[in-house]
This record gives structure tokens, sequence and C-alpha cells, in this order.
């Protein structure tokens, strides 16, 4: 347990739980017998819903030696384990340190399925059924949760079941992206182009997709665009892999393609993380996990 900031927390919650140990201890053994003024079986005088009547018993043989099981396992588990402020325990067990040994035993277990792969590039690797399994699994339990179940994505989150690749689709590519994680950053630019700006920018983006727009609109958008966008996006619009800037003259929308979601996206910016799974995955684990990614668009 980590230390409090002021040390009279650690006293505070010391003495309130040996107290209440102590209190209950006390209870249980109050209640171990019936009262020595009345006989036992007879009633108290207390009576509940008109008929329901307490008569002078002491607690069951039973309970009471659970309640005193309970009382000195407690006492027992503070004495061996954290819980009492800041004392950590006869056996020094902390979250952290458990964590780390499950964590190595599982490497030592699983590891070997994964490290007999890093010998096979990565092509080879998606025509290999096993390490195909192996990277579904991986997928299934780090990645679902934004690209989905079925690796189609969501807004915001890349489909990558298609051939568009913010940062690239090449193994190496895959695989840096998995290893070290992407930052993308789409600035807000509602500030510099003004309401009117903003829509003309839309048109003008859309017009790069190849859709209808007002021609007007669009050819005042593209100044605007040819001032502020092409470094990134470059001046014909299909983007630079190495920013992560998208290719707008496709028909995929990471955060969606509505005039509405563009103009959003126009006026107050994206920020897109993706995490780093290196430090925790390890090499062996990102190379059968970059393959299974990779396979994904190329069986599709």
């Amino acid at each position: 347990m980590a230390d409090f900031v002021d040390p009279s927390w650690h006293w505070f919650i010391v003495i309130a739980t040996i107290v209440s140990l102590l209190a209950c201890l006390w209870l249980v053994l109050a209640n171990r017998r019936s009262d020595s003024d009345s006989v036992e079986g007879e009633p108290t005088g207390h009576v509940w819903d008109e008929d329901l009547r307490e008569l002078n018993n002491p607690l069951p043989r039973w309970w009471f030696n659970l309640f005193l099981i309970t009382l000195i396992f407690g006492g027992v588990y503070l004495v061996l384990y954290p819980g009492l402020g800041s004392f950590p325990g006869v056996l020094h067990w902390t979250q952290l340190e458990q964590y780390q040994d499950e964590v190595a035993e599982a490497n030592a277990t699983y590891n070997p399925l994964f490290e007999k792969f890093m010998s096979t590039d990565i092509p080879a690797l998606v025509k290999n059924k096993e390490a195909q399994v192996a990277g579904e699994r991986l997928f299934a339990n780090y990645c679902t949760q934004c690209h989905g179940s079925d690796a189609r994505g969501a807004p915001g989150f890349p489909n990558l079941r298609d051939d568009a690749w913010l940062y690239g689709g090449s193994p190496e590519a895959i695989t840096q992206t998995l290893t070290n994680g992407r930052r993308g950053v789409m600035p807000a630019w509602a500030g510099a182009l003004g309401e009117e700006g903003v829509e003309n920018v839309t048109s003008y983006v859309e017009s790069l997709a190849g859709r209808d727009v007002d021609a007007d609109m669009a050819a005042k958008g593209k100044e605007k665009f040819n001032m502020l966008c092409i470094a990134c996006h470059l001046p014909d619009g299909t983007g630079n892999q190495a920013l992560g800037a998208p290719n707008l003259t496709d028909d995929d929308w990471l955060y969606g393609g509505t005039r509405r979601t563009i103009s959003e996206s126009i006026a107050n910016g994206r920020n897109g993380v993706m995490p780093a799974h290196g430090e925790f995955l390890g090499e062996a684990k990102i190379h059968v996990l970059a393959a299974y990614v990779y396979g994904l668009s190329k069986n599709n």
C-alpha cells in the first residue's frame, strides 16, 4: 500500500480497524449466553408485527463459532497482508509483485509458442494456420476494444480489412505501429477559416472524393486548402503516410464521410491515439499479431 500524504491517516485506520474488531469480539462474547436476570427461553417483552416475540435464548453454538472464526480470520489476515494503514503485512505481499510473478509465469509458458514463428517473415506467416490462430487470439485480447471483433473498426478507429492505411500497410509499417503506437493530430481550423471558410473547404474536400458540390464554394475552398492543408494532405489530397494524414480522394473516412462530419473535422480538429504494445507484448507476439493484421486486408 502506498504511503499516505499525512502520516496521521495511517494511525486513524489502524486504530479504527482494531477497535472495530475488538468491539465485534465483545458483541459476540456478550451474546454467547442468555440474559442472567431472565429465565432462558422466556419472552423478553420485545414484540414485532403484533405476534413476533423475542425469546431469551443465547446464540446457537454454530453461529457463535462462525462469528468467532470470522473475527480470528480477519485478525490473522491483517497481520499477514496489507490492511492496517501503511503496514505492509508480515508476508510483504503486493498486487504489483503478484502481477509480475503471474506475467513471468505466463511468459515462460507461452513465449516459446510465439518465438518459433520469429524466423518466418510476415507474408509467409499469413499462410501459416497455426500462426494465424495465435494472432487472432492476440487480436481478440488486445485490439477488439477499438477495432471491433470483426476488425472493421468504428468512427475514429481504422478498418483493418481494407487497403486504406494511414501509416502504411507494409509488414514493417504495421510492426512499427503495433510496437511504438501512433498519435495523429488534425489541427482545428475554425479560428483561421471562420464558418464560411469551413464550409468552402468542406466542399473542396468532398470534390476531391468525386462528389458533386457547389463549384464556387469548392473553388474558394481550394484556395484555403492550398494555404493550410497541403503540408499534410499534399496538393492532390492523397495524404502522407509518414504523418498519418489520410487520403482524401477515396471513399474511406476514419471519422465518417458525411458533410457534417467532414466539417466537424476541419473546424474542431481530431486527435487519434494508437497505444504502443511493444513493451508488454514483446517482439515475438508483435510479429505474430502483425502477420494476422497484415493478412486481414490481404484476405478480403
